[in-house]
């Protein structure tokens, strides 16, 4: 049984190595340009034409994030089974692991909350815009 278990071992070492390419482009992705286009998005224009305009850049730039958020999240479900290996030999991998994970998670948290507050913002300054045009054209 022992050899057996240092069999799977081995064995997840050789599949983190393979996954490990994948989280490497992932969060090498995330640092260098994934957490400057959740920057640029933090003051949002002042005008309804600048904030679409905003909303259509954040659209492109969530479509590629998402996209690597997938593929990070596929990678890190690969490597669940390694939940269960308390070996010494294992720790170092399983810390990358839980490095990687909290990484993504942090990153996918912060894209989902821009990506609701930008929604949102559009939405308000679109109904401060009717109730705008309302008064005016009551006025007249």
């Amino acid at each position: 049984m022992l050899s057996n278990r240092r069999i799977q071992e081995l064995e997840l070492v050789m599949e983190f190595e393979k996954v490990e390419e994948c989280f490497k482009e992932v969060s090498s992705w995330i640092e260098n340009v994934g957490r400057k286009g959740l920057k640029e998005m933090i003051n949002l224009d002042d005008s309804l034409e600048m904030l679409l305009q905003t909303q259509k850049h954040f659209r492109e730039f969530d479509l590629v994030a998402s996209e690597y958020c997938k593929r990070g999240q596929e990678a890190l479900k690969k490597m669940d089974r390694w939940e269960d290996f308390s070996s010494v030999d294992v720790h170092p991998y399983k810390a990358k692991l839980q490095t990687y994970r909290e990484q993504l998670e942090e990153f996918c948290t912060q894209l989902d909350e821009n990506r609701h507050r930008v929604c949102e913002t559009v939405r308000l300054y679109e109904f401060f815009d009717k109730v705008r045009e309302g008064i005016c054209c009551r006025d007249e």
